[in-house]
């Protein structure tokens, strides 16, 4: 076990600075002068070159974009990301409390999915052919189709602004709380629901996969209840492959949390993201990706793990 983690972090590590050289270069390139941006339109035009080329100077943008690169590789190594353009504030002191707030959104949003897709797609499955796996999968069909920011806008103006049942936006503290629990459910709906329908199409393609086989018709032919089959020798079995997915889908809620988090005012790593893209705040937009990158490695290698724990012919592929 010790050597297939050692394999999988040195796997890692290219990915990291993939990402980082092709979100600085993909930046630097784009259209558009963020220093141009930093300094009043209505300023004589001496004075504003004066003041373009302290800044440019102040953040290193009078170097050649090669020189900026290894400087940024360097900060990168120091756990330094740079200040933001915008407030000056250090990036690196803004992302953990951030990204916090979008943990506990995708915690939850998680909790939502699995638990509404996987019982759905073992109902499904059990239910082959039968009005309930219809209507299941049309549902799942709805809820991959759905676009997030519209079913949260929905969500906002239906249960939040109309009934008036949850609050329609913001948050501030922990889920932990029941003010705060109450503010995460819309989002974490909104977020859930297309992976809630994801999962219960690939845990009914799982759980049919295994429910032919033999020794699942052994346990039926020794008299075993239904439900004891389906629990522990279909699901147990039928789990693995749901593990793998289930990695990938909390990197996809992650992803998705960049539109729900706009949405519901979540603050958010997403939010945070967006602020800076509308902004040009380069520093931002950079450190916050290549944030959510190593988190997105994190997330992938600890499902590798956790597969390969459960199944351990993985580790020896």
């Amino acid at each position: 076990m010790g050597e297939y983690l050692v394999k999988r972090l040195l796997l890692a590590i290219p990915t990291v600075i993939g990402v980082v050289t092709l979100v600085f270069f993909a930046i630097h390139l784009a259209p558009g002068d963020p220093v141009a941006l930093m300094i009043p339109p209505d300023l004589p035009a001496g004075i504003r070159e004066e003041r373009e080329a302290a800044i440019r100077a102040r953040y290193g943008f009078d170097k050649p974009l090669h020189v900026q690169y290894l400087t940024y590789l360097g900060n990168i190594a120091r756990l330094d990301l740079g200040r933001s353009l915008r407030t000056n504030a250090r990036i690196i002191d803004e992302l953990p409390q951030r990204f916090l707030n979008t943990l506990q959104l995708g915690i939850l949003a998680m909790m939502v999915s699995t638990t509404l897709g996987v019982t759905l797609g073992v109902i499904s499955a059990v239910k082959r052919g039968t009005w309930i796996d219809n209507a299941t999968m049309f549902g799942a069909l709805f809820g991959v189709s759905i676009p997030n920011f519209w079913f949260g806008l929905l969500l906002m103006l239906g249960v939040g602004l109309y009934w008036g049942v949850l609050p329609p936006s913001g948050f501030n503290g922990s889920i932990l709380t029941w003010d705060g629990f109450r503010h995460a459910i819309l989002p974490a709906v909104t977020l859930g629901t297309g992976s809630a329908a994801i999962l219960a199409r690939f845990a009914r393609s799982s759980v049919l996969d295994v429910i032919v086989q033999d020794y699942v018709r052994t346990a039926r032919a020794k008299g075993l209840a239904e439900r004891v089959v389906v629990l522990r020798h279909v699901l147990k079995n039928a789990l693995i492959p749901i593990i793998t997915l289930l990695g990938l889908q909390f990197g996809a809620v992650l992803s998705g949390a960049v539109v729900t988090e706009t949405v519901f005012a979540w603050p958010g790593v997403g939010r945070y993201l967006i602020t800076g893209i509308n902004g040009r705040d380069f520093p931002v937009v950079q450190g916050t990706v290549i944030f959510i990158a190593i988190g997105f490695v994190l997330i992938n290698l600890i499902t590798d793990l956790l597969y390969a724990y459960i199944d351990p012919r993985v580790r020896f592929r």
